[in-house]
């Protein structure tokens, strides 16, 4: 039975198509993995099916009384709120059934016989919903999970605005999956997470009984938990059975079957329209070369997909910086509160250091401390000399309303326009990208502009905070080989091992100098 139908979906922004006669179907106890190309409409496609947006043309159908829960990379938490509220969210319309239960019970003060027996049994029937849902063991559920996730250990009593990017995705997991829905829809659920708490979602996800959809670029991860694969590329969505691995063989296998087919076809049109035009005008053989004419009219003719423009990332080297690049003396980082135990930091032109951890250890709180951009509490900071930095921030909160080409206009004012489209079309962008306003991209797509800026900047000292998240495969890999050849300096937070294990010279765990255990 499909719990989810989708028929003949279309859907474009403006004049740039998504989705052209997509269909699709979820089955029970389908664990989906929805891959793709960034920008080729994967969010969008999640945003149609939970109707926060409307298609151009098509129908979306969900079997009756099933309860959806959908994990949204762009999802803003309320201020003021702590972890512990936005977790007994899961059980809101619990709390609505007590509150309407309470209700049923001052209306049988006054209720006639009649009426007292149909309140009786309203309130039996709550009384069954809420025990069967662990009404009465609310507070416990949210321990179990807080400590699956490392929450408990943040602090649940915590306010959701002192939280770093991971600890946000923790909690916001963590009130999916008390929510028990029966449909989990999760988009790249694994960025901001550490190596530890990826692993606990990965064994969760393999015992999960139920369906989900899974958008991610953590290919290891995604290859674990799926059993279907659903491929979207070129306005169309193609669906395989199996793991990743198996979908790659697959795929690879009928893109070599589709380009022989063509070769084979355009060699016979070929033949065909040179008879024709040879032939035509003859009477004797006019008869022949009408014959094969009306072939080529009837034939269906077969196209190669179009190939997506591969990023290319080659960093501009500054001068020779000194051979001293950050030295630190009694460092203590944080915000009102230490961070970390007194820090000696010592790094040296030419290491590749990697800072890995549990969130909220203060890695990025680090990295802006030696940028300056927020004060130490105490201890010293000390930066080399002729240092060129370039810094990849984790996250841009702002909205940004420029076109790609503004964008890159600004930081580079000297370029040409063409200059600036081949710098923004090296990246991966097409025209109708580039063109767009920065903030309708998908984060893959920003995350690119962002890194042309970068790769354009001559830099002997990269500082980059959680570089891949978002970024699509091809994306990914080209960035590591970028990484390996920089012959600068490279500080690197990442919790994807199979990125950065090849890239650095050095690992630091910083939960061995933190004064916070999460």
């Amino acid at each position: 039975m499909s719990i989810l139908t989708v028929k003949n979906l279309s859907h474009g922004f403006g004049d740039r198509a998504i989705f052209k006669n997509v269909s699709f179907r979820l089955l029970k106890g389908e664990h989906i993995g929805l891959i793709g190309a960034n920008g080729e409409g994967k969010s969008t496609f999640m945003n149609m099916i939970t109707n926060k947006l409307e298609p151009d043309e098509g129908h979306i159908e969900w079997s009756k009384r099933v309860r959806v829960g959908y994990l949204d990379q762009h999802v803003v938490l309320e201020n003021g709120m702590t972890l512990r509220d936005v977790l007994r969210g899961a059980f809101q319309y619990l709390f609505d059934l007590e509150e309407e239960m309470n209700e049923i019970c001052n209306k049988m003060a006054d209720a006639k016989e009649a009426e007292l027996e149909a309140l009786l049994e309203d309130m039996g029937n709550i009384q069954d919903i809420l025990t069967h849902n662990d009404f009465y063991v609310i507070d416990s559920k949210i321990e179990e999970i807080g400590r699956g996730l490392g929450l408990t250990d943040i602090g649940l009593d915590k306010d959701v605005n002192d939280l770093s990017g991971g600890q946000r995705t923790k909690v916001l997991i963590g009130k999916l999956l008390l929510e028990k829905p029966d449909i989990l829809l999760l988009d790249e659920p694994t960025n901001y997470l550490d190596e530890q708490h990826i692993e606990w979602l990965k064994r969760y996800l393999q015992q999960y009984e139920n369906a989900f959809i899974l958008i991610s670029h953590d290919m290891p991860f995604l290859n674990s938990v799926v059993n279907i694969i659903y491929h979207m590329e070129n306005q169309s969505l193609d669906r395989y059975v199996g793991d990743y691995d198996n979908f790659k063989q697959i795929y690879e296998a009928k893109k070599l079957q589709l380009e022989a087919a063509y070769k084979s076809q355009q060699q016979e049109i070929a033949e065909l329209k040179d008879f024709v035009a040879r032939n035509k005008a003859r009477v004797s053989t006019r008869n022949m070369a009408m014959s094969r004419q009306k072939k080529l009219d009837k034939m269906e003719i077969i196209e190669l997909a179009k190939e997506k423009p591969k990023p290319e990332f080659n960093f501009r080297k500054g001068r020779l910086s000194g051979k001293s690049v950050v030295s630190t003396e009694g460092l203590i980082i944080g915000y009102n509160e230490p961070l970390s135990k007194p820090l000696d930091i010592y790094i040296e032109r030419g290491q590749k250091i990697a800072l890995i951890g549990a969130n909220g250890l203060g890695k990025t709180t680090l990295l802006k401390s030696i940028l300056g951009e927020i004060p130490s509490l105490s201890g010293t900071i000390e930066l080399g000399d002729n240092l060129d930095i370039g810094y990849f921030e984790q996250e841009m909160k702002e909205a940004n309303y420029n076109t790609c080409i503004e964008e890159v206009w600004t930081e580079f004012p000297s370029y040409t326009q063409y200059e600036v489209r081949a710098a923004l079309a090296k990246c991966g962008l097409t025209t109708k990208h580039i063109e767009s306003k920065v903030v309708v991209l998908s984060g893959g797509e920003q995350a690119k502009v962002r890194l042309c800026k970068l790769i354009n900047k001559e830099t002997n000292f990269l500082v980059l905070d959680e570089p891949t998240n978002h970024l699509d495969q091809d994306a990914k890999e080209e960035l590591k080989r970028a990484l390996k050849e920089y012959r600068g300096t490279i500080l690197l937070i990442c919790h994807e091992k199979e990125f950065y294990q090849d890239i650095v010279t050095e690992v630091w765990n910083c939960e061995d100098w933190t004064t916070k255990i999460c």
